[in-house]
């Protein structure tokens, strides 16, 4: 794994990782020795067939999952070494997250489900974070929505609540588990320009997608295959304006 001369240390660093499940007696490596490096500030698309790996990397990355072998540094963390309550405290503070199916509390309403991850950090008083929570909401198109459960929106709106969610905390870094998966192309392409805005604000955006379209207009495009990365390269932003140098070695 290489790193460009006069660039900062990167953000997210695995190395040497690898990720093997076990069910009964029987084996399945979900990763073999995976080096990647990321930098602030960038957004990376992770691709691959189902079943490749790239789930497992960004879950690695959340510090949802840990690794068999290799370490896992990111924001100087060594989340490899870290307990469980100092990992959840640790996400909390660093990583939002948006899945594919929502994932939504359904007794909630759309604001409430946006107050949720402030409430378990302890951030602010109440009107505080009620008033971050309608901005959020308001940001991603739903100022209107607020007060209805998650049964009574469209799943494009769905996702977008997840969306505001996952930036309640601020986090350094955003990841999308196929976050565009279950959408149609529409509201699928207004999704990523949310993902894009916030990258150009300053957030680091991760996501998976089997989508080769979708990737390519990513900065940068990760592409994962039978638990190797297999390469690493400059994708296309939206617009047509090429993306800075990758960062972060091949697989071997």
């Amino acid at each position: 794994m290489t790193e460009p001369a006069g660039t900062e240390t990167p953000q997210v660093v695995l190395a040497g990782v690898e990720k093997t499940y076990h069910s009964g007696r029987v084996a399945f490596p979900a990763l073999r020795g995976v080096d990647l490096a990321v930098r602030a500030g960038e957004m990376v698309a992770i691709a691959g067939p189902s079943g490749s790996g790239k789930t497992t990397i960004v879950n690695l990355i959340a510090g949802i999952d840990r690794p068999s072998a290799g370490t896992v540094t990111v924001n100087g963390t060594r989340l490899d070494l870290l307990g469980e309550e100092q990992l959840a405290i640790w996400r909390r503070a660093n990583i939002g997250m948006v899945f594919q199916f929502f994932q939504l509390m359904p007794t909630l309403s759309a604001l409430d489900n946006t107050l949720l991850p402030m409430e378990l950090a302890g951030r602010g008083s109440r009107r505080t974070r009620r008033a971050q929570a309608s901005a959020l909401l308001s940001s991603v198109g739903l100022a209107s929505r607020g007060d209805r459960l998650p049964v009574e929106l469209s799943g494009g709106e769905q996702q977008r609540v997840a969306l505001a969610r996952a930036m309640a905390c601020r986090p350094r870094i955003l990841i999308g588990d196929e976050p565009t998966g279950n959408l149609d192309s529409e509201t699928a392409g207004q999704m990523f320009g949310l993902l894009t805005d916030l990258n150009a604000a300053g957030t680091t955006v991760i996501f998976v997608t089997h989508d080769q379209g979708l990737a390519a207009l990513a900065q940068r495009v990760v592409t994962v295959r039978d638990g190797k990365i297999v390469s690493d390269a400059n994708g296309t932003m939206p617009g047509g304006a090429p993306a800075g140098a990758p960062m972060g070695g091949q697989s071997r």
